[in-house]
């Protein structure tokens, strides 16, 4: 019975529709006539767009029905739309994850929950550059990448990316915590010990020192969980970028012949990256190649991969240098020993 009227109800709306002249389409017509919803909206992303203001984005206007955080935040207004606009009471702490639960409502009675996470704005980050990066493993020393501050601020949502991890996804995303001018900064890419924590509370000896975690008193620790391998001495870039995608710092090694091109895929997508940024640069100005990389065939797990910290920041594989044995140094100055190879 209910086809039977369906098809009725379509032998009465199509003249209808067809000698229309109002101004809407005719599936919009349709639609009004049999009372057949339209498409739901759909959710695009969410971004904070600054200290106090998180915005959603979807795909057609809609009318906010819901909205909680967690951890819970005090709303002060909310603005409906195609973007959604959501002012806080008060701004969280910069680069804190929270998770938005938002259902919503467009003009047909479509609706749509999402539950999304995001960082808030950090708009303090500090200035710092890499200073030294350990390639191998053999347990219990881990894969590193450490940092220098140049100025004080928060690190809060700042993103570390690898070629071998991918552009899209960061290997590593930073919580709120606070550094000094002149403060180091180690990222352990292996947890070995599922009682290390990350050092974010501006305590810098939270975690004792020991050979094995290499914790050192004066340097803030960060944890990557599990045992995985993430960096390869054969291949490998390693960048910082803030909320804005913009790169702070970042490095290119490997093991290549002078004269060759890049063989992986992925650290080609970094080069190109990091070329058209200017966060490391080829000797024409160009897309850097092998031969612009820091030549990393001699690294070990006590020859690491250090800046030059006497110098100002070039951006360019001559500011580096392979450690000598037994001088890797994470958390603090780097050792000016280099290594020699063997004539």
């Amino acid at each position: 019975m209910k086809n039977r009227l369906r098809f009725l109800l379509w032998g009465a709306a199509l003249p209808a529709l067809i000698n229309s002249a109002c101004s809407c389409s005719t599936e919009s017509a349709i639609q009004q006539i049999l009372g057949i919803a339209a498409e739901p909206p759909v959710f695009i992303g969410c971004k904070a767009v600054s200290s106090r203001e998180i915005a959603f984005q979807f795909s057609l206007p809609v009318t906010v029905t819901s909205l909680n955080f967690d951890p819970p935040q005090e709303i002060d207004e909310v603005r409906d739309g195609e973007t959604v606009t959501v002012m806080l009471q008060d701004p969280p702490p910069g680069g804190e994850r929270i998770m938005a639960d938002i259902l919503v409502e467009d003009r047909d009675g479509n609706t749509l929950n999402v539950l999304v996470p995001f960082r808030t704005r950090n708009e303090n980050f500090p200035s710092f550059i890499i200073t030294e990066v350990r390639t191998e493993y053999s347990k219990p020393k881990v894969e590193f990448v450490e940092l220098r501050m140049l100025t004080a601020g928060n690190l809060g949502a700042l993103r570390m990316f690898t070629a071998a991890n991918g552009l899209d996804t960061p290997l590593f995303e930073f919580p709120p915590a606070a550094v000094s001018a002149g403060e180091y900064v180690v990222v352990h890419l292996r947890t070995l010990d599922p009682s290390l924590i990350s050092e974010t509370g501006g305590d810098t000896a939270a975690v004792p020192y020991t050979k094995e975690n290499e914790a050192q008193p004066d340097a803030l620790d960060f944890w990557i969980p599990e045992s995985k391998k993430r960096l390869s001495k054969k291949a490998g870039a390693v960048f910082f970028s803030d909320q804005d995608d913009r790169v702070i710092d970042a490095l290119i090694f490997g093991d290549f012949a002078a004269d060759s091109w890049w063989q992986d895929e992925k650290t080609a997508r970094a080069a190109e990256l990091l070329g058209e940024t200017g966060a490391w640069i080829s000797e024409d100005g160009g897309v850097p190649g092998p031969a612009d990389a820091v030549l990393s065939r001699n690294t070990t797990v006590t020859r690491s991969i250090c800046r030059d910290e006497t110098i100002a920041d070039r951006d360019i594989a001559a500011d580096w240098y392979i450690a000598a044995t037994s001088c890797a140094t994470p958390g603090k100055p780097n050792n000016p020993k280099r290594y020699v190879p063997a004539e």
